[in-house]
């Protein structure tokens, strides 16, 4: 059962770690924006596959950025950003291809 003994939010309980918790919400929201990136990549690349008729540099596309979403989880500093060079990337040739 729940802990029904603070006030619903006023202040952690004892009982919970307050640290580790906001740990996991940081580390779930920056997996949500990688993912996210990595998904808009995948669109543009079928984009990419099904207009431009290009399907080689659209597999290339959603290696690269499955590869720059793995370098963006490892590399907090990096982040949503790996994904984001792929996807304006695709989206380049796209536009002008």
């Amino acid at each position: 059962m729940a802990d029904t003994k603070t006030v619903s939010g006023v202040s952690y309980s004892p009982a919970m770690d307050a640290q580790t918790h906001e740990q996991t919400y940081r580390g779930f929201v920056r997996f949500v924006e990688i993912a996210t990136g990595v998904v808009i990549c995948w669109v543009l690349a079928l984009a990419v596959g099904g207009i431009r008729e290009a399907w080689l540099t659209a597999i290339l596309g959603v290696v690269l950025s499955s590869v720059a979403g793995a370098v963006g989880a490892f590399a907090p500093a990096i982040g949503w950003k790996a994904p984001f060079v792929v996807a304006v990337l695709l989206a380049l040739y796209l536009a002008f291809a």
